[in-house]
């Protein structure tokens, strides 16, 4: 198990039912590298990874 994979644990556990949409992501998402700029590059490439899911080039 990953460090990781405790904090997905909880957010599953927490926020599971809910349903957001990705512009709500987006913004939680600047918001925490506004408040943890040292976590920018990861940030940055979970969301790029994200929105190419659906490509199938890669």
């Amino acid at each position: 198990m990953y460090f990781t994979d405790r904090g997905i644990e909880e957010l599953a556990h927490r926020r599971g039912d809910e349903e957001v949409s990705v512009g709500w992501l987006a913004e939680r998402l600047r918001e925490f590298v506004d408040l943890n700029p040292e976590f920018e590059i990861p940030v940055e490439r979970l969301a790029t990874w994200l929105a190419r899911l659906d490509d199938e080039d890669e």
